[in-house]
């Protein structure tokens, strides 16, 4: 399961202990604990407000160094970047970060610096943004699961939620195309999203792996992070499509979850991927007219597949573009986001 070579992983140090702002204690508990904690599963509590702190906002002209030193950011600032193993120019601009992401194109900076800003003003609030998926203990017997967790980018108080995997052939992880501007979008629509930064260079099964955890956390921690279970959706892009997808196909307990519920929406973009079950989720996919590393054809099969088993599927394919156009700011697939957020929401219990 792959949409692009993998590399051999580089053990990673140790998190240090404000990495993520661990919840272990959260996590461990059953859920009748968090409902005295502040409301039930599907009751969240209410959100506090918060003093501001006035975190600087970032701009186009900031540096690689000003985000990995950000305030707003410390302890995590390594995984909102692509790779794990790589040293940053810390004096380049955050327009070089185009540069980082080989298998994405139409790299967008103004979207990306104002996904970046959206975590800040949460931040700024006093709101959690990165979450831990690993105990502690399971970091220390996989040092690699130090590099995953998972970000959250508020909608409204109690509505569903969604996760992101975003691409990179498994080789690196590209949340700052297509992981926060696409969770900023989803939220500012009054939706809940997370950006999942999975383990990069494992291949496609660890990964997805990932993805199950974060699935299971969030479920766990519905009530601390004011979200419902229900009608829940999974975003990807390549290889995240992959990642998204066996999860619709198979369910989160393949990949060594909990048995949960499947999502009630897959979205994916410009994968190749071809697996399918009996059933499937309904399913909202796009893809470049001239993407040469998952072609159209490819994925027009597994749509015919997804068809032939009853799944409703909404495919869209966009004249001129290429592979990883995210938003596609600025081609012929800009606004496709807007679509698979009205086609989730028909999705949704009511």
């Amino acid at each position: 399961m792959s949409d692009g070579p993998r590399q051999r992983p580089r053990a990673a140090p140790p998190p240090s202990r404000r990495d993520c702002l661990a919840l272990p204690l959260l996590a461990a508990l059953p859920e009748s604990a968090l409902a005295r904690q502040g409301g039930g599963g599907d009751t969240p509590p209410a959100r506090e407000p918060y003093a501001r702190k006035s975190y600087a906002k970032l701009s186009a002209d900031s540096t690689i160094g000003d985000l990995l030193s950000h305030p707003a950011f410390e302890g995590f600032a390594r995984r909102i970047l692509p790779w794990d193993d790589r040293d940053y120019d810390r004096q380049a601009k955050l327009s070089a970060l185009a540069a980082l992401l080989p298998y994405h194109s139409h790299f967008d900076i103004a979207s990306t610096v104002g996904a970046l800003n959206r975590l800040i003003d949460d931040a700024d609030r006093g709101r959690q943004i990165c979450f831990e998926i690993y105990t502690e203990d399971e970091k220390r017997a996989e040092p690699a699961k130090a590099n995953a967790g998972l970000f959250f980018v508020r909608g409204e108080l109690g509505a569903p939620f969604a996760i992101i995997a975003p691409g990179g052939g498994f080789a690196y992880v590209g949340s700052v195309h297509e992981g926060f501007p696409y969770a900023a979008a989803i939220s500012q629509a009054g939706l809940n999203a997370f950006v999942l930064k999975y383990r990069a260079g494992q291949g496609g099964v660890v990964a997805t792996q990932d993805l199950a955890a974060a699935i299971g956390f969030i479920f766990q921690n519905a009530a601390m992070l004011g979200v419902d279970r229900r009608g829940y959706s999974l975003w990807g892009s390549s290889a995240g499509a992959r990642m998204v997808a066996s999860i619709g196909s198979h369910g989160v307990a393949r990949f060594g979850g909990e048995e949960l519920p499947k999502p009630s929406v897959i979205a994916m973009a410009y994968t190749a991927h071809s697996d399918h079950a009996a059933e499937e989720p309904p399913t909202f996919a796009v893809v470049g007219e001239r993407d040469g590393i998952s072609p159209p054809s490819a994925m027009k099969r597994r749509i015919s597949d997804l068809r032939r088993v009853g799944a409703e599927v909404a495919y869209r394919e966009y004249p001129g573009v290429g592979h990883g156009f995210g938003l596609g700011i600025g081609t012929s697939a800009e606004g496709w986001i807007g679509d698979a957020i009205r086609f989730w929401r028909r999705h949704q219990p009511r």
